[in-house]
């Protein structure tokens, strides 16, 4: 194929998905099926109907995401098995930090799978050469089918440094917590103090909880909804007992330090099975590097002496 009719197969690709966006947004050829007309009388027992009857997509550009959304419901329905249902996007949004909402998440991911297609499509180009034209299809299907994978998979792993962070955060804060409640401060007074002085992602859930808190929502559930939503196992139990010692009225100082001596020692058990791991690691150079070079110096030089005296 020439490079003219390359540019024209990308042009007429360009040109046809605009259009065919376009055309949904007429209201003779985009006229609302009967699922959206039934939405509003089903809002209230129906989560597919309040689906229907939220705004269009319009993240992260208006014009984007409303062009967009014909697209996406596609994508949605293509990929719904690969990539997993919209609750698990929501806890890796959540675990990561990331302010997105599911829709402008799975945005992003078509985004990747129309970069995946297109460096597949440059990929199999080249590769078409010497591998035959089945590389010309292979490529952009594996392109598309990998830009949206790599895009969640980065997600989950900002997600764990996140999680990370945390976990290495709540022995400090619990200690601090439990310091400003052996002084006198009631518990959302300490946790006020522990959000303004501290700094780190801890710190600013708690902020958070703070905020919740003081606009009339119940500490324990506040407490509670941060745990559901990051989901993270050493928060969620310290906040699991933290919510059960409000509830029954248990001394929550003491429980806090109980608590800050468990993460501790979760953190220097999982300190040592990483030393653990990296020791094994350690040996791959040691026993396929060193080594050799270390039994090369020692026999050379004797097979060197026997080879000259014969």
């Amino acid at each position: 194929m020439t490079p003219e009719l390359w540019a024209a197969l990308a042009l007429g690709l360009v040109g046809g998905i605009g259009l065919w966006s376009l055309s949904s947004r007429v209201p003779s050829l985009g006229r609302p099926r009967l699922a959206a007309r039934l939405a509003p009388a089903l809002a209230d027992v129906s989560p597919e109907a309040r689906r229907l009857l939220r705004p269009p997509v319009a993240d992260p550009v208006p014009v984007l995401g409303l062009l967009a959304t014909p697209a996406l419901d596609l994508f949605r329905r293509a990929f719904g098995g690969l990539l997993g249902g919209d609750g698990g996007a929501a806890v890796r949004l959540a675990r990561a930090g990331r302010p997105w909402s599911v829709e402008g998440y799975r945005l992003r991911q078509l985004l990747w799978a129309v970069a995946g297609g297109l460096a597949g499509a440059a990929l199999g180009t080249v590769s078409a050469v010497q591998s035959g034209p089945a590389a010309l299809v292979a490529g952009p299907v594996v392109g598309v089918v990998l830009g949206p994978l790599v895009r969640d998979r980065l997600l989950v792993a900002e997600g764990d440094r996140r999680a990370a962070r945390i976990e290495s955060e709540l022995p400090t804060v619990l200690e601090f917590l439990a310091l400003s409640l052996s002084a006198g401060e009631g518990v959302r007074d300490a946790l006020r103090r522990v959000a303004r002085v501290g700094s780190g992602t801890l710190a600013d859930l708690l902020q958070r909880v703070v905020d919740e808190s003081a606009v009339g929502v119940p500490l324990p559930t506040a407490l509670t909804a941060l745990a559901d939503e990051l989901r993270i196992p050493a928060l969620t139990r310290t906040l699991t007992h933290v919510v059960a010692a409000l509830e029954r009225g248990s001394p929550l100082a003491e429980v806090l330090r109980v608590q800050a001596s468990d993460a501790r020692e979760h953190a220097r058990r999982t300190m040592l099975e990483a030393a653990g791991r990296k020791e094994i690691g350690m040996m791959v150079p040691l026993v396929f590097l060193i080594l050799p070079v270390t039994v090369a110096f020692a026999v050379f030089p004797g097979i060197l002496v026997l080879q000259t005296q014969l």
